[in-house]
């Protein structure tokens, strides 16, 4: 969950100003347009850099490179990137059994058998994601070292059915960012705080800040979040990547440790609209563990490439976010510019106003998360093997009080010890806020039919913050994840141009199911801007 704009659901009209007068403050003076001419290591140099999916395939099977080989590049650039050099603290642990993963791999492909796209790809996944080997999963929590899942997250099964190589997991913010209203993104007892790889001193935005930092300082092929608000699509607008939310459901949550089964959901985090379509048909399947995945079935598709089109804005109608088109004005310059775009690509633009409509279910979103959170833990932690310190969203808290010097050091625990009063998923209060949140889904439908709409679309996030562990995160002033995120709608973020080296992202949102058709749009609108660019790793702006 991405705390930082998360708590302003509850008036999210006034998201688009909220929080300006703290960026003004936090950041550099208004003649920021120098750019920052600090000189840097060239981290970018690199024979892995930017390579997609397609790229690494080609190479395998042309000898050139091996599975082995890949992975032993992005092990090193690991060690050279995110422990030494910047020290982007994204990559909680490495996964000790990646070279043999990778052997495993090449023999197969050597006798003739290759799973498929993702076969011999190095994959990061964020810590909440359950591996049934010798890694941990912790949630980036104290109170979780040591815990070794009993199994696979049936993604995770999904993953190595695909025959990629499990390289590692990531850091995040701890507990998905469900522990404080005082927290600071990508930063866990566990893991440390995560670095944003285009400005060291900028943050990542979370949950899955390691997954955003990782992939965008090319520390993988590809890479795993997981969202409940916010989660994916922010750290990925922050890092310069796409990221998709997919429908609840597309993704099976069993083993992933829960917010929200309303909301929870795991998502692909890439460096193109292409890789991002790889992996999320890799991942959808009928999980008989997660009830709600039985609706895709007969809607989820192995793969989401077939949509992939360059002209498919042509003739389209899209509904702009009318609140975006206020706040920070460098960043509504690149939303303008993206409106132009799309207009240039053949698509009619209509405004509207998504953000007001949901207003009113965003203001119980967090109820929902507190009942559910603590049922959903509870049940996780029920089946943590015997290692394990903790069974209970209590034992948590009384472990978290006993170890405060290490486990609370810069805020506290209030998100846990509040879910942890609340009742059962029979109590009325969570009944009435569920029914509230959900009406995010036919307020969306209605939208879309109502104005003949094929996406909405809308800034994703402003760009990214200090990061300040004493003060916690504070407000971008634009924020677009909400209402796709209480529907459990799919949600894509591609790059949309950068504000002084910080990159800031597009939104495409739409129906349930509706990914195939929304990824053709984000393909045409990635195409046509090409705004990606590798991070630069300065320290800070210049003063």
């Amino acid at each position: 969950m991405n705390r930082r704009n998360f708590l302003k659901n509850s008036s999210v009209a006034g998201i688009a100003v909220t929080g300006m007068t703290t960026i003004a403050a936090c950041n550099t003076p208004a003649d920021t347009a120098k750019k920052n001419t600090e000189a840097a290591p060239d981290y970018n140099d690199f024979k892995l850099n930017e390579a997609t999916v397609d790229d690494l395939q080609a190479k395998m099977k042309s000898g050139e490179l091996t599975s082995r080989a890949i992975t032993e590049m992005y092990l090193k650039r690991i060690d050279a990137v995110d422990k030494d050099g910047p020290k982007l603290n994204a990559v909680i642990e490495v996964n000790p059994d990646a070279l043999t993963i990778a052997d495993s791999m090449d023999a197969e492909r050597k006798a003739g058998k290759v799973h498929g796209p993702l076969h011999g790809i190095p994959v990061l996944i964020k810590d909440n994601i359950s591996t049934g080997d010798k890694m941990m999963t912790t949630a980036g929590a104290l109170a979780l070292v040591g815990h070794k899942a009993v199994k696979d997250a049936f993604i995770v099964q999904q993953l190595r059915a695909a025959g990629a190589v499990l390289l590692g997991k990531t850091n995040l913010s701890e507990w998905a960012n469900f522990r404080s209203n005082r927290s600071t993104s990508g930063w866990s007892s566990r893991g440390g705080q995560t670095k944003n790889p285009n400005i060291l001193n900028r943050n990542p935005s979370g949950s899955s800040s390691g997954t955003g930092s990782a992939v965008s300082a090319n520390l993988c092929t590809v890479g795993i979040g997981t969202e409940t608000d916010g989660s994916v699509v922010a750290p990925s607008s922050f890092c310069g990547l796409v990221g998709i939310k997919p429908t609840v459901g597309l993704l099976s949550r069993s083993g992933i440790i829960p917010i929200s089964k309303t909301q929870d959901t795991a998502g692909p985090m890439t460096r193109t609209v292409r890789d991002a379509a790889i992996l999320l048909g890799a991942l959808a399947g009928v999980d008989a563990d997660d009830e709600v995945t039985k609706q895709s079935a007969g809607k989820a598709q192995k793969d989401y490439t077939t949509f992939l089109d360059a002209a498919a804005l042509k003739g389209k109608r899209i509904g702009i976010e009318k609140r975006f088109l206020d706040g920070h004005e460098d960043v509504v310059a690149l939303y303008k510019a993206a409106i132009d775009l799309l207009k240039a690509q053949g698509a009619e633009i209509v405004e509207v106003e998504l953000l007001k409509a949901t207003r009113d279910a965003g203001s119980v979103e967090f109820t929902v998360m507190q009942y559910e959170f603590k049922d959903g833990l509870n049940k996780y932690l029920a089946t943590a093997t015997a290692n394990s310190k903790v069974k209970s969203l209590t034992d948590v808290i009384t472990f978290n009080k006993q170890n405060a010097a290490k486990a609370m050091p810069y805020f506290k625990q209030e998100t846990l010890e509040s879910s942890n009063t609340k009742g059962d998923l029979n109590t009325k209060e969570y009944l009435d806020a569920v029914a509230k949140t959900t009406t995010s889904r036919k307020v969306i439908d209605d939208m879309l039919k109502q104005n003949k709409l094929d996406a909405i679309c809308g800034t994703s996030i402003g760009f990214a913050c200090l990061t300040d562990l004493i003060n916690g995160d504070y407000d971008t002033g634009f924020y677009f994840c909400p209402p796709a995120a209480m529907a459990g709608y799919p949600h894509i973020t591609v790059p949309m141009g950068y504000v002084h080296d910080l990159p800031v992202g597009f939104s495409f949102c739409g129906t349930a199911y509706n990914e195939g058709p929304l990824l053709a749009l984000a393909y045409a609108f990635e195409q046509a801007t090409k705004k990606r660019v590798p991070p630069k790793f300065l320290k800070s702006f210049e003063e």
